[in-house]
């Protein structure tokens, strides 16, 4: 249909403005295997007229923190100024990550990666899955046993050079018979923890951009840990103290730049109609 071709196209461009910097490219060192896709979140805490206060992550699936050593591509767009260097070894990888119970996902505080850079004379200019772009309950339940369109933002890896571009896969999700949400074909190697969204319609021309969560391993079933669940999990294990120290982030309206911050961003979009 074309109308589902437009919305398509509208999805992906919004997609990359809006979470293209979110996704970090990640593997154990020193071998050529167990690849991954880790993506940045504002949690927001607390939203006032005046200020927000975010807690910001890390969040990939847990099964792949498991490493002592692990190795973070620096994509250019990543970092200011651009850094010579391509690659970023992370020593304690595993350590640094909390498993949010029994969901298949694991979570690391951003403080780390933050002090690295000014360490090193440069800053993380990432975009962040916010508020706004996570699912909530609501669009959680929404999603029947019927094929939705989605799409997965994630780092495939190159055959020859394990080059990992990054790429929107386009597939559906839907509700198995198992009451979780699922992902309907082959996922690509290195995408295992890499954010999945949907395009909503909501009448007229426009739409809603969501992050529905994040992709598991499993060739079978590839199932979706959802942002619903996740959300409640990341509060509960903040709350306990069981996630290594996430320094809220405050930042006041006057401070809040087109491009930054948690709410700032639109949940939705108006599409554009094809030139003919």
């Amino acid at each position: 249909m074309p109308g589902q071709s437009v919305l398509r196209d509208a999805t992906i461009n919004a997609l990359m403005a809006h979470a293209g910097r979110s996704t970090l490219a990640f593997k154990a060192a020193h071998t050529d295997r167990q690849y991954a896709t880790a993506f940045w979140f504002n949690d927001l805490v607390e939203s006032t007229p005046d200020s927000e206060v975010i807690r910001q992550y890390l969040v990939t699936a847990a099964e792949a923190t498991r490493h002592d050593t692990a190795e973070l591509t620096l994509r250019p767009e990543l970092c200011e100024p651009v850094m010579s260097a391509e690659k970023l070894l992370m020593t304690d990888f595993a350590e640094g990550w909390t498993v949010l119970g029994d969901l298949g996902v694991a979570v690391m505080p951003t403080a780390g990666l933050h002090a690295h850079g000014r360490r090193k004379g440069w800053s993380w200019t990432t975009d962040e899955i916010t508020d706004g772009l996570a699912a909530h309950h609501e669009d959680i339940a929404g999603i029947g046993d019927g094929p939705l369109p989605a799409y997965i933002l994630g780092h495939d890896v190159g055959e020859t050079s394990g080059e990992r571009q990054q790429a929107v896969v386009v597939g559906h999700v839907a509700r198995g018979q198992d009451g979780h949400i699922h992902w309907d074909s082959t996922v690509p190697e290195g995408c295992v923890g890499a954010p999945v969204f949907t395009g909503d319609e909501l009448g007229g021309d426009s739409f809603k951009l969501v992050c529905v969560g994040l992709v598991l391993p499993g060739e079978k079933q590839n199932r979706i840990a959802t942002f619903d669940l996740i959300r409640t999990a990341v509060r509960e294990a903040a709350a306990s103290a069981t996630v290594p120290t996430a320094e809220p982030i405050t930042e006041s309206a006057a401070e809040q730049g087109p491009d930054q911050g948690t709410e700032r961003r639109p949940s939705w979009w108006r599409r554009k109609p094809r030139k003919r």
